[in-house]
């Protein structure tokens, strides 16, 4: 196959491995595939943001829809919070897509951060110092519509930014990570199309192939860990996760 023409598999397996580890965090805790495979794109590849964020959300087309087949099976998806998030996170994509190829988004996503560094510790604080207490949450629609733009804007930020709210409002923890996991494949197909029109397909190979594949394989165990993590544990690796990742963003962004 000419795709495959001269392709190394030896440089291929670290993005394999981290794609792997990512979608293995994500489909667990809701959060960090398109934090940790943006942040290695700009920081590391040194890929422009928005063909970044084009690459990371065209591959989270195919570990979300596998992460939320898996999500359905386990029994994860509340029916319910589903329908209250996607339309208006599906607007938001839209938007943050368009304004990532028309302004520069980088003087934003620090403080974007910073506050997303302040839900960690209060998620990690939450989940060690209180037994949760499980609510339906509130503010849902807005919660998504700002969730998608920042996540097409900023190349990742649907989890931290949904699911770290949903769980400060009392939400399940089990079904706040399986719904959330579950929308994002409706949120990246249309953040995915909107790039596609506005600068093009950009070409699916070298790292970028190494998260698909990492990340496929990830998609399935990532929802049975999600199933059978107690709450409380998942309030604390929530915490922990979306602390490190937010503050390390933020000291790239600023620094």
């Amino acid at each position: 196959m000419d795709f495959l023409a001269g392709f190394d598999l030896n440089a291929l397996l670290p993005f394999i491995a981290i794609g792997f580890a990512a979608q293995m965090i994500d489909g667990a805790l809701g959060m960090a595939f398109g934090v940790i495979s943006n942040t290695l794109m700009v920081g590391v590849l040194g890929i422009p943001p928005a063909l970044a964020s084009q690459r990371v959300h065209i591959v989270e087309c195919f570990t979300t829809a596998t992460s939320g087949v898996s999500h359905l099976i386990h029994g994860n998806i509340d029916k319910k919070l589903f329908f209250r998030l996607l339309l208006p996170g599906m607007a938001g994509g839209i938007l943050g897509a368009y304004a990532l190829t028309s302004v520069d988004a980088s003087v934003v996503k620090p403080w974007v951060l910073l506050y997303l560094s302040g839900i960690g510790i209060y998620l990690l604080t939450r989940g060690i110092l209180y037994p949760p207490k499980i609510k339906d949450a509130k503010h849902v629609a807005p919660l998504g519509l700002i969730g998608g733009f920042l996540d097409a804007a900023g190349g990742g930020g649907w989890g931290p930014v949904v699911t770290s709210n949903l769980l400060i409002q009392g939400a399940d923890p089990r079904k706040v990570v399986g719904t959330v996991n579950t929308v994002e494949f409706f949120l990246t197909l249309t953040i995915s199309a909107t790039f596609i029109w506005q600068i093009g397909i950009a070409d699916l190979a070298g790292a970028t192939l190494g998260f698909l594949i990492g990340g496929v394989a990830a998609a399935p165990f990532g929802a049975w860990a999600a199933k059978h993590i107690p709450a409380k544990a998942m309030l604390i690796m929530v915490g922990i996760v979306l602390t490190l990742t937010s503050l390390y963003g933020a000291y790239s962004a600023f620094s």
